[in-house]
């Protein structure tokens, strides 16, 4: 995505009301800056990873879909998801090949919890997947996402999913 094109797909996404969930970009600058510089870092990548929402210690305090801050600064709350995801990226060599991103890319949830979120919270969060589904090859991370897709799936790596979802991406991403 093109800066600008990154900076005004971040404006919208800040505006926008999805359901009940924490829109942490509307919360803060740092957070859409930092989104608008990854979407301009992953322009030319050719596959969407998409979860199912932004978590409580991934995307609500990072910004970043499957990140936690603790990945980015060294300090606050690690996410198990996050940390296995990007491992699994480095090994295969794709980091720069992958754009993550969450079906509801604001949080469901409290700042200490999540929650699954509504069907129409995912409607609302589908226009944006859509755009950046654009051009690329669309890969579902778990099982929400790919009933909502349609997409090829990867199992969800928490709960002792790790090994199955680097066996799956090493299928698809391959």
């Amino acid at each position: 995505m093109e800066p600008l094109a990154a900076r005004t797909f971040v404006g919208r996404l800040a505006a926008a009301r999805i359901g009940a969930t924490f829109n942490q970009y509307a919360a803060s600058a740092r957070l859409r800056e930092r989104l608008a510089s990854y979407l301009e870092s992953r322009t030319g990548a050719p596959f969407l990873l998409v979860g199912e929402a932004a978590g409580y210690r991934g995307a609500r305090v990072s910004g970043l879909p499957f990140t936690s801050e603790r990945q980015l600064s060294g300090s606050g709350p690690a996410e198990s998801a996050a940390t296995i995801v990007h491992a699994a990226l480095r090994e295969l060599g794709a980091v720069d090949a992958v754009l993550l991103w969450n079906l509801v890319p604001t949080h469901p949830g409290t700042p200490t919890s999540n929650r699954a979120p509504t069907r129409a919270e995912m409607a609302a969060g589908r226009p944006f997947v859509d755009e950046l589904a654009a051009g690329r090859r669309v890969i579902a991370i778990g099982r929400f996402a790919q009933r909502a897709l349609g997409a090829p799936y990867v199992r969800h790596p928490s709960h002792g999913g790790a090994r199955a979802f680097q066996a799956a991406l090493v299928e698809l991403l391959g």
